[in-house]
């Protein structure tokens, strides 16, 4: 199961940091991803990490702004987004091995 939290709404500029808490069969979970969801736009990826070695990959219209790490100890992954932008407005969704999703959480940047 995986759980997000930390949405909410931010004013452009501000940051936000998402949580997502993994449930059930952790130790099996190779990788854990963000996508994300615009109002009448395709689901995308925001960033990745593999859960062995912490390898990260960002898209790049978040490159250099969000940060995707990992607690280990607390199954957590964690998005840290800074100089957010209203186009970063969308539901927002963990991801484990590209097959399993939370429910999403939203975030409004103004």
């Amino acid at each position: 199961q995986l759980v997000e939290s930390g949405g909410g709404s931010a004013q452009a500029g501000g940051s936000m940091r998402l949580d997502c808490a993994v449930s059930g069969d952790t130790a099996s979970v190779y990788s854990l991803a963000w996508f994300r969801q615009a109002p009448r736009k395709e689901r995308e990826g925001v960033a990745s990490i593999s859960t062995g070695g912490g390898l990260t990959y960002y898209f790049d219209s978040v490159k250099g702004r969000f940060t995707i790490s990992q607690d280990d100890a607390k199954n957590t992954v964690y998005l840290q987004m800074n100089n957010l932008k209203p186009e970063d407005t969308a539901v927002y969704y963990c991801v484990a091995d590209l097959n399993r999703w939370g429910l999403g959480t939203q975030v409004t940047v103004s």
